[in-house]
């Protein structure tokens, strides 16, 4: 079987904030055939954009690798940094007065599937996207570390 994909990759820096790869991702997210007709998958996928960037800047205070891969039913979104403490799951009844501590919630949320792992002595963490949906070809692939 042919895989065809096509992907993008671009490294954000703290000093690029999070505003500059939500614009990236949609400049290349309005070359997807699909992206006029799944708007709700868009703004899904630049939403998690930025709360993974973000998570990057903070919790590893440096660059944020951010990998985009289409490969003909799934966008993978893929944020590495070089922090290898892989987060954990929060609980819903957390501390409701918390600023922050949501952002792998929302992408669990949003997202089709997740996945977590430790690699070159960081983490990546990989949001996929059906934006026609059908069955996940992840199945039983997604997992939080």
């Amino acid at each position: 079987m042919a895989v065809k994909a096509v992907g993008w990759a671009r490294s954000f820096p703290i000093s690029q904030g999070v505003r500059a790869a939500r614009q990236w991702t949609a400049a290349h997210l309005a070359s997807l055939p699909w992206n006029a007709s799944a708007a709700d998958t868009v703004h899904s996928v630049l939403l998690c954009v930025s709360e993974l960037v973000t998570n990057a800047h903070r919790h590893a205070l440096g660059t944020a690798h951010l990998v985009l891969t289409w490969d003909g039913r799934c966008l993978h979104v893929s944020v590495a940094d070089s922090d290898p403490r892989l987060p954990r799951a929060r609980t819903p009844e957390g501390d409701a007065s918390a600023t922050s501590g949501r952002g792998l919630g929302i992408v669990t949320a949003l997202a089709d599937s997740l996945d977590v792992h430790a690699c070159h002595g960081g983490k990546a963490i990989t949001a996929c996207f059906r934006p026609g949906g059908g069955p996940d070809p992840h199945a039983g692939a997604s997992c939080i570390g």
